[in-house]
């Protein structure tokens, strides 16, 4: 008999929360406790299965179904999934299949009726989800290796995007790193204003209160890197730093100097920095709203030849319920992918 437990650690209770992902041999600033407080508009979960010496960390949101007694399960916004204390190809495939099994009567018992993740592009995550709802390979996201020398990671870099920061630095554009009130609410204000621009989703209009409280965290590292002409500000970017990884988390260009492209510069410069801190990657994502052929896609791939896949897992667990739940028509069923329908 194999000493296995199956258990879930609630928001509340930071230390325990912590200590699990800790030891992982990987995590981002998408699992931790402090990136799931800040997103808190729905109560995060950690589930958690043990299996000899194995663990294996999965963190979801629970939101309710309104009117109807039932939740879903949903991950934060970024790029999250499962985590373990070994890589995922070395884990045993009982401990899978324990995981699934607890995992689904949790589901049964708590009324969940669909789970959704997005997965972490940097994992691979070995046969764990090949017996357990499906897992659907998006867009590719673009990242820059920086364990290769310097003059390879340029030698990664579009052409143009070069030619680019070269002119943004002769004319006196100047990076910054300043988490200072008033700047980062001149990166906010201008945030906001491309959330504006882009029609973007309700979920990327954050509070001023979620901005100060992610810069200003004693937990994890996040930059803002913000870039200057004579004073005035340009364009900014928040970056997160975990492990060995800095993703580039949320940005903004002021309108007046989008024809500059003043954020290949601020780019430039998290490479460097990142060089300098010793990390692996420094993973810039994808299009907008998972797009790889959009112009957000065409600004990231400048700056390498390295992709990855980026897949979300999607998992029905209460049928019946899910499709009392939806409600649709054959034509916008054939054109829509979203997932959970329900929530459409």
């Amino acid at each position: 008999m194999h000493p296995k437990k199956f258990y879930t650690i609630e928001v509340a209770d930071k230390q325990a929360w912590e200590n699990t992902i800790k030891a992982c041999i990987f995590y981002d600033i998408y699992h931790t406790h402090f990136y799931h407080s800040l997103e808190s508009s729905f109560p995060s979960v950690l589930f958690v299965s043990e299996w000899k010496d194995e663990i294996i960390a999965f963190p979801f949101k629970v939101r309710n179904v309104e009117d109807t007694g039932y939740f879903d399960l949903t991950s934060v916004y970024g790029y999250c999934g499962p985590i373990a204390n070994r890589n995922f190809t070395d884990l045993s495939r009982e401990h899978f299949a324990f995981f699934h099994e607890s995992f689904a009567e949790f589901c049964s018992k708590h009324y969940i009726v669909s789970v959704f993740s997005r997965l972490h592009p940097l994992c691979d995550y070995g046969g764990f989800f090949s017996s357990s709802g499906e897992v659907a390979a998006l867009n590719k996201t673009v990242v820059i290796d920086l364990a290769e020398s310097s003059e390879s990671q340029l030698k990664g870099y579009r052409k143009s995007t070069k030619h680019e920061i070269r002119y943004l630095r002769q004319k006196n554009f100047v990076v910054v790193e300043n988490k200072e009130p008033e700047n980062l609410d001149q990166f906010i204000e201008m945030y906001y204003k491309t959330m504006e621009k882009v029609r973007a989703f309700d979920r990327y209009y954050y509070d001023k209160d979620y901005f100060h409280g992610f810069l200003n965290n004693d937990d994890y590292e996040v930059i803002l890197l913000s870039v200057e002409k004579d004073g005035v500000f340009a364009a900014g970017a928040i970056f997160t730093v975990v492990g060995n990884v800095m993703q580039y988390h949320l940005a903004t260009t002021a309108e007046d100097f989008i024809k500059d492209a003043p954020m290949k510069l601020v780019l430039d410069e998290a490479r460097l920095l990142a060089v300098k801190k010793n990390l692996h990657f420094l993973h810039l994502g994808g299009g907008f709203a998972g797009r790889d052929n959009d112009n957000l896609y065409l600004f990231k791939s400048g700056f390498s030849k390295m992709r990855l896949q980026f897949s979300v897992w999607k998992h029905i667990t209460d049928i019946n319920q899910y499709n009392k739940l939806v409600t649709y028509n054959d034509i916008w069923r054939k054109v829509n992918n979203f997932f959970p329908l329900y929530r459409n």
